[in-house]
């Protein structure tokens, strides 16, 4: 009962009515959580948690978001989308739009799950407060425009985690998210999506390296304790399976039963410390 559900969500429901459904049927002894949040009007991949999948989250939710939006231009929304307050402007842009990419400076919309003082954002932007929230660096790999028709254009966009859709329409002028549909998630497509099917956590952990173990560093890790950061055939070659590019990748801890936890690099060059157990100790 530990792995990663991929659901459709609908519109018109949130993403924790969602997890609310999964823990119904699976029981409510049953840990579950979510990846990732999609607004009641959005539509798409949600990645659903569930037992020692929770424990894995801000991992999965680090990987990169596929969109595809549908924008109404000639008018703005209070929240950036259908549910806001709808205030028409007739000005529809002509043309080619200057679409960014690359890093950018992103503010949040003040209806958004950002947490101001302890509170979400939304929350005081309802109750009529004043909500001003700080810029963020985010990325956007891909921003294209797939078809148009008078004041509606539809756009396909690939962007870092954080990244606010609703933003970066509204931020092309006189426009909202008319539709919202997330696509994909790192490796994850909503077309492979089955709440009925839980996959499990080494397959889902797939885009993370792979250190395999032998019996005793096994052992060890399902322990908490530091194992080797080679294995002895990749320390005569140099690979290192812990570093794919970066000093402090997290990597998969397995044997020959599966997946044992979670590591990351040490102080200490040589090993590995397991930072998420997803085993029982033995």
């Amino acid at each position: 009962m530990d792995g990663i559900l991929l659901c459709d969500k609908p519109a018109g429901i949130t993403s924790h009515d969602v997890v609310a459904g999964v823990r119904r049927r699976l029981g409510h002894g049953v840990k579950v959580g979510h990846a990732g949040t999609l607004d009641p009007f959005a539509t798409g991949l949600l990645l659903v948690l569930v037992g020692r999948g929770t424990r894995v989250q801000r991992f999965v939710m680090a990987l990169p978001k596929r969109y595809e939006v549908v924008a109404r231009f000639g008018a703005v929304s209070s929240t950036g989308d259908p549910e806001g307050e709808i205030v028409p402007t007739g000005v529809v842009p002509t043309g080619d739009l200057a679409l960014p990419t690359g890093r950018i400076m992103q503010r949040p919309p003040a209806y958004s799950a950002v947490k101001v003082g302890g509170r979400r954002a939304y929350a005081l932007a309802r109750a009529g407060e004043t909500v001003e929230l700080a810029e963020r660096e985010v990325e956007v790999l891909a921003f294209d425009e797939s078809w148009r028709s008078g004041d509606r254009r539809a756009f396909v966009i690939e962007c870092s985690s954080g990244t606010y859709v609703r933003s970066l329409i509204a931020d092309l002028g006189d426009a909202y998210c008319e539709t919202l549909r997330r696509t994909r998630i790192g490796t994850f497509d909503v077309g492979d999506a089955d709440p009925e099917r839980l996959l499990g956590l080494n397959e889902g952990l797939a885009f993370l390296p792979e250190r395999r173990l032998g019996p005793e560093d096994a052992r060890r890790a399902s322990h908490g304790v530091a194992v080797p950061r080679f294995a002895p055939e990749d320390a005569r070659t140099g690979q290192d399976v812990a570093a794919p590019g970066t000093a402090a990748a997290v990597v998969r801890l397995t044997d020959a039963d599966g997946l044992i936890a979670l590591a990351e690099p040490t102080s200490d060059p040589e090993m590995l410390k397991p930072i998420v157990g997803l085993r029982p100790a033995s």
